[in-house]
Protein backbone atom coordinates (compact mmCIF):
# COMPACT_ATOMS: atom_id res chain seq x y z
CA UNK A 1 0.00 0.00 0.00
CA UNK A 2 1.08 3.50 -0.63
CA UNK A 3 0.03 6.57 1.25
CA UNK A 4 -2.57 7.13 -1.47
CA UNK A 5 -5.19 5.17 0.49
CA UNK A 6 -4.55 7.26 3.60
CA UNK A 7 -4.73 10.43 1.49
CA UNK A 8 -8.11 9.38 0.06
CA UNK A 9 -9.40 8.45 3.51
CA UNK A 10 -8.42 11.85 4.90
CA UNK A 11 -10.18 13.69 2.07
CA UNK A 12 -13.28 11.54 2.55
CA UNK A 13 -13.29 12.10 6.32
CA UNK A 14 -13.07 15.86 5.87
CA UNK A 15 -15.82 15.89 3.24
CA UNK A 16 -18.08 13.73 5.45
CA UNK A 17 -17.63 15.83 8.60
CA UNK A 18 -20.73 18.11 8.69
CA UNK A 19 -19.20 21.07 10.60
CA UNK A 20 -16.32 21.28 8.12
CA UNK A 21 -18.14 20.25 4.94
CA UNK A 22 -20.88 22.78 5.65
CA UNK A 23 -18.33 25.58 6.03
CA UNK A 24 -16.14 25.08 2.94
CA UNK A 25 -16.95 25.15 -0.75
CA UNK A 26 -15.04 21.90 -1.37
CA UNK A 27 -12.45 19.45 -0.05
CA UNK A 28 -9.64 18.80 -2.52
CA UNK A 29 -7.20 15.89 -2.63
CA UNK A 30 -4.85 17.83 -4.91
CA UNK A 31 -4.27 21.57 -5.38
CA UNK A 32 -7.18 23.07 -7.32
CA UNK A 33 -6.66 25.13 -10.46
CA UNK A 34 -9.53 27.36 -9.40
CA UNK A 35 -11.46 27.28 -6.17
CA UNK A 36 -13.75 29.59 -4.28
CA UNK A 37 -12.65 30.20 -0.71
CA UNK A 38 -13.01 28.86 1.85
CA UNK A 39 -11.83 25.40 0.87
CA UNK A 40 -9.84 22.51 2.34
CA UNK A 41 -6.88 20.75 0.75
CA UNK A 42 -5.22 17.50 1.83
CA UNK A 43 -1.55 18.16 1.06
CA UNK A 44 0.79 15.42 -0.14
CA UNK A 45 2.26 13.42 2.74
CA UNK A 46 5.87 12.82 3.68
CA UNK A 47 6.07 9.03 4.05
CA UNK A 48 8.62 6.75 5.72
CA UNK A 49 8.78 3.01 6.36
CA UNK A 50 7.29 1.93 9.68
CA UNK A 51 7.15 -1.82 9.15
CA UNK A 52 7.55 -4.29 12.00
CA UNK A 53 8.95 -7.83 12.04
CA UNK A 54 5.62 -9.27 11.04
CA UNK A 55 3.66 -6.42 9.42
CA UNK A 56 4.20 -3.98 6.61
CA UNK A 57 3.60 -0.36 7.59
CA UNK A 58 4.41 3.28 7.10
CA UNK A 59 4.45 6.57 8.95
CA UNK A 60 3.08 9.62 7.19
CA UNK A 61 3.28 13.30 8.02
CA UNK A 62 0.01 14.61 6.64
CA UNK A 63 -1.25 18.16 6.49
CA UNK A 64 -4.67 19.63 5.94
CA UNK A 65 -4.69 23.18 4.61
CA UNK A 66 -7.67 25.48 5.04
CA UNK A 67 -7.77 28.45 2.66
CA UNK A 68 -9.91 31.53 3.28
CA UNK A 69 -10.08 34.98 1.71
CA UNK A 70 -11.62 36.75 4.71
CA UNK A 71 -10.46 40.01 6.21
CA UNK A 72 -9.25 38.43 9.42
CA UNK A 73 -8.23 34.95 10.53
CA UNK A 74 -11.31 34.19 12.62
CA UNK A 75 -12.99 31.91 10.09
CA UNK A 76 -9.81 30.01 9.23
CA UNK A 77 -9.20 29.42 12.96
CA UNK A 78 -12.68 27.89 13.22
CA UNK A 79 -12.02 25.79 10.11
CA UNK A 80 -8.78 24.41 11.55
CA UNK A 81 -10.69 23.33 14.65
CA UNK A 82 -13.30 21.58 12.51
CA UNK A 83 -10.54 19.86 10.51
CA UNK A 84 -8.94 18.61 13.74
CA UNK A 85 -12.28 17.17 14.84
CA UNK A 86 -12.72 15.47 11.45
CA UNK A 87 -9.29 13.84 11.61
CA UNK A 88 -9.88 12.72 15.20
CA UNK A 89 -13.18 11.10 14.16
CA UNK A 90 -11.65 9.13 11.27
CA UNK A 91 -12.18 5.39 11.49
CA UNK A 92 -9.07 3.30 12.13
CA UNK A 93 -9.85 0.89 9.28
CA UNK A 94 -8.62 2.14 5.91
CA UNK A 95 -9.72 -0.86 3.90
CA UNK A 96 -7.81 -3.62 2.12
CA UNK A 97 -6.47 -4.79 5.51
CA UNK A 98 -4.77 -1.50 6.46
CA UNK A 99 -5.45 0.30 9.72
CA UNK A 100 -4.36 3.42 11.52
CA UNK A 101 -2.55 2.39 14.71
CA UNK A 102 -1.72 5.88 15.93
CA UNK A 103 -2.42 9.43 14.97
CA UNK A 104 -0.79 12.35 16.72
CA UNK A 105 -1.24 16.07 16.33
CA UNK A 106 2.10 17.68 15.39
CA UNK A 107 1.38 21.37 14.82
CA UNK A 108 -0.99 24.04 13.61
CA UNK A 109 -0.08 27.25 11.85
CA UNK A 110 -2.14 30.12 10.50
CA UNK A 111 -0.58 32.67 8.14
CA UNK A 112 -1.73 35.33 5.73
CA UNK A 113 -0.18 34.93 2.31
CA UNK A 114 -1.02 36.43 -1.10
CA UNK A 115 -4.22 37.99 0.18
CA UNK A 116 -5.61 34.86 1.82
CA UNK A 117 -5.46 33.14 5.17
CA UNK A 118 -4.04 29.62 5.22
CA UNK A 119 -4.42 27.41 8.26
CA UNK A 120 -2.37 24.22 8.29
CA UNK A 121 -2.96 21.32 10.66
CA UNK A 122 -0.29 18.61 10.59
CA UNK A 123 -0.44 15.05 11.94
CA UNK A 124 1.84 12.04 12.24
CA UNK A 125 -0.14 8.95 11.25
CA UNK A 126 1.18 5.40 11.60
CA UNK A 127 -0.44 2.66 9.52
CA UNK A 128 0.02 -1.13 9.58
CA UNK A 129 -1.23 -3.94 7.40
CA UNK A 130 -3.36 -6.68 8.89
CA UNK A 131 -6.14 -6.74 11.44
Amino acid sequence: MTAARLHEALAAALAAHPPLAGSVTAVFASPPVRAAAPYALVAEAVVADWSTKDAEGFEARVAVELHDGGEDGARVRALTGAAQAAVAAMPHALGEGWRIVSRGFVRQRIVRTRGEWVGTVEYRVRVLAGG
